[in-house]
């Protein structure tokens, strides 16, 4: 029998069991399922933001939706335990046990351990080593899918004057970060720390018993380029959590108005969304803001951001703090005390640099390649900056009609791209006028060393695997 077969049978099955046992719920369905089943409550579900209501309904577009085949019922047609009505287009199953002994003497032990509704009903028989618990923990919970997560926030900013914190706050779901962890090349000290952070969520119950409440707060420093931004991003696809990124500079913008009551707000939708990351980036603004001479409301936003700080807890509210800078040495000891943990992000060394291009190019065709010799040439450079290179060493082959690089195209990219940055710091006169690139854009000069141009954290794709 087919796959296709298989995925619709495994859908129908789930669908049937759980309509039947009232003692599953949302975080005993897939998500691919739980996403197509997802329905928005009415307003006489006062408080309720959206749910999974039985029974579960399963028709030709819902089945082709959730398992990705095509036609549904082409691929179960000829099993004597399913029927399908026309007028509708409703897929159902007409002998359940039938179907569930079909099902568990074809899927493997990876599909079923997936499936929490269809472990609990096959738990207790000899031929099957799965559990439902197993299944439970290796399956995402419904705080992380992307669904709850817009329901929630469509609830939360229920009106005009919370629009503005759109600006202020990007909310990922884990489903849709890309980047893990195994995809980054990392420092013993990052991965250690990593480590340590898992560690302190497994056991958090634990750490509040003997009173370490005051734990997942952690700073990353280093240069633009270097990895800050993926690697949280990382943790929470590796976590199953939702991500909260905050652009701390976004605070002093003059059109976000009210803006520690905006600060007060994103920390309680971190808090709402728990467990979750809740990322900081460009947390040096911090320090710039309090000392300049701005606008007393702008330091009011930045007493109520480390009062904040202080007050969110991955022990009492579950949300891991993370905060990302690039000028560690304009932080003052009231954002340093902040955290109980400092991760460094250096810049890549030689066996780093071969690392992170071998994962870059993995898939690649390129010719005698050689990533020791380019990471010879390429001292200085960031993960970030690794992945331009290789970007602009396709771009110029696919201009030749070529999809085979070169150890050659490599290292024509190489200089290339040197000659570009060198560009960025020459001083150009035009007519008398003094020109230097890169210095007259109106920003917060925070990422001249990012050759993108593009903010850290917006730059996952192209950093890829080179962090």
């Amino acid at each position: 029998m087919s796959e296709r077969a298989l995925e619709v049978v495994e859908f129908l099955l789930t669908a049937h069991l759980y309509t039947d046992d009232r003692t599953l719920d949302e975080n005993d369905l897939p998500p691919r399922y739980r996403r197509v089943f997802w329905a928005e409550t009415g307003e006489e579900d006062e408080g309720a933001t959206g749910g999974i209501e039985r029974p579960l309904v399963v028709t030709d577009s819902i089945a082709r939706k959730a398992t990705g085949v095509e036609h549904p019922w082409d691929a179960i047609s000829d099993l004597m335990f399913t029927q399908r009505e026309d007028f509708s287009g409703r897929l159902s199953l007409t002998q359940p046990e039938m179907a569930l002994e079909w099902f568990v003497k074809r899927a493997d032990h990876d599909r079923l351990v997936t499936n929490p509704t269809i472990a609990k009903s096959v738990e207790e028989r000899d031929d099957v080593d799965v559990t439902h618990e197993e299944a439970r923990d290796q399956t995402r919970p419904i705080h992380a899918d992307r669904v709850w997560i817009d329901s929630l926030l469509d609830e939360y900013f229920d009106d005009e004057d919370d629009a503005e914190m759109l600006d202020l706050v990007q909310v990922r779901a884990p489903e849709e970060i890309e980047m893990t962890l195994d995809d980054l090349v990392l420092t013993s000290d990052q991965e250690g720390e990593i480590h340590k952070l898992m560690k302190a969520i497994e056991h958090r119950e634990y750490l509040a018993q003997i009173g370490l409440r005051e734990i997942g707060k952690i700073l990353f420093v280093g240069p633009p380029g270097t990895g800050k931004t993926t690697v949280s991003r990382a943790l929470a696809h590796e976590l199953g959590l939702p991500f909260v990124e905050v652009k701390l500079s976004m605070i002093t913008s003059q059109y976000l108005g009210e803006t520690a009551k905006n600060v007060e707000k994103t920390f309680e939708v971190a808090k709402r969304l728990s467990p979750c990351i809740l990322f900081i980036d460009e947390f040096d603004s911090v320090a710039k803001t309090r000392r300049s001479d701005e606008h007393a409301a702008l330091k009011r936003a930045v007493n109520t951001l480390l009062k904040s700080i202080d007050d969110i807890s991955l022990i009492r509210d579950e949300v891991i703090l993370i905060g990302a800078t690039n000028h560690p040495d304009q932080l003052d000891s009231a954002a340093w005390r902040r955290f109980d943990e400092i991760v460094n992000f250096p810049k890549p060394d030689y066996g780093m640099r071969a690392d992170i291009l071998r994962v870059i190019t993995n898939r690649m065709d390129i010719d005698e390649f050689d990533p020791e010799a380019i990471a010879d040439v390429t001292e200085g450079l960031t993960g970030s900056d690794l992945r331009l290179v290789l970007r602009e060493a396709v771009l110029e082959a696919l201009t030749e009609e070529r999809m085979e690089l070169t150890q050659d195209d490599l290292l024509e990219a190489v200089a290339d791209f040197e000659e570009r940055d060198n560009l960025k710091n020459l001083d150009m006169m035009s007519d008398s006028s003094e020109l230097v690139a890169g210095s007259d854009d109106g920003h917060d000069h925070d990422h001249d060393h990012d050759h993108s141009h593009e903010h850290e954290g917006e730059t996952q794709k192209d950093a890829g695997a080179a962090q």
